[in-house]
């Protein structure tokens, strides 16, 4: 029975639990070990998977659409591209910022669909730049747009999801670690199920804090500002590179109450790699407190 249990993000839909695992597992158990000299079993972790959710049920596409900057929807999908362009102009010289593209218009619902194409193609030309994004095609980047609109606005998809981190809760769960989308999947679940014994939540890369496209859509939804507390978890760790672009407001404390332990780490050039955020010692560290270690 699984001590400790990872929630993935998106981009892993053509996987399975046991693949995500075989390429996690080896990193987080190193970062155990560098971190707390605690060496952990095969058997101590899990996957909670739901890369498959986003597909009819029993089925799984092979595919990715040749998307371009015509199928980005307005709303939560251009707001997100926005903000994931500004970011990556802040922290990398490389890429011009929004108000260098020479395109203007806005990027809501009530976007006219030549204004919202224009601005989408300059964002998406922007983040091609970009070394965060050098390994992702354009139709990837798209789709990972929309598994967040979908994950972020799709109730039964929403509960699907969770109910795979709930599969596989035992009494002998302790730590849960969510990667990006995956962290925010494992907040709201938490959140849902403070009879868990569950006591550490370790989010990496996480864009929880990022308001309008995820903070203010969160179930439960912020009180005055300040979003709920995940269940009955007693720790909550917040891992993040200042680079990472997907975690845009990087200081989870600041959204959810001063009892988030935020810690900055560098990942090199990879700044949003799971492997890199598992591996590392601080992030071993908070995992072995959920260990009693």
């Amino acid at each position: 029975m699984a001590r400790v249990i990872f929630v993935h993000g998106v981009g892993q839909q053509f996987s399975g639990a046991l693949q995500v695992l075989a390429a996690v597992g080896p990193a987080l158990r190193d970062g155990v070990q560098l971190g707390a000299g605690l060496a952990l079993r095969d058997q101590d972790v899990a996957c909670a998977f739901y890369g498959d959710v986003f597909f009819e049920p029993g089925t799984r596409s092979m595919d990715v659409p040749w998307w371009d900057e015509t199928d980005v929807e307005g709303g939560l999908e251009a707001e997100l591209l926005e903000a994931w362009w500004g970011q990556a102009a802040r922290v990398d010289l490389e890429v011009a910022g929004p108000d260098e593209a020479g395109v203007r218009g806005p990027v809501g619902y009530g976007a006219s669909r030549l204004l919202l194409s224009d601005r989408v193609r300059a964002a998406l030309d922007a983040l091609s730049r970009a070394s965060f994004f050098a390994h992702v095609s354009e139709p990837l980047l798209i789709f990972a747009l929309k598994q967040v609109r979908r994950y972020m606005t799709e109730l039964e998809l929403q509960q699907a999801a969770q109910a795979r981190l709930a599969e596989v809760v035992t009494e002998e769960t302790r730590v849960v670690v969510g990667h990006s989308l995956g962290s925010v999947v494992a907040y709201e679940a938490l959140c849902a199920h403070p009879e868990w014994p569950v006591t550490d939540f370790v989010t990496l890369g996480s864009p929880l804090g990022m308001r309008s496209v995820v903070f203010d859509r969160l179930r439960p939804p912020p009180v005055n500002g300040v979003g709920g507390w995940p269940g009955g978890v007693v720790r909550w760790t917040n891992v993040a590179d200042r680079g990472d672009i997907v975690a845009l407001a990087h200081r989870l404390a600041s959204r959810f109450g001063s009892r988030v332990e935020d810690i900055s780490i560098s990942n090199g050039m990879r700044m949003h790699a799971v492997e890199r955020y598992l591996g590392a010692a601080r992030t071993g560290v908070a995992v072995a407190k959920g260990l009693g270690a």
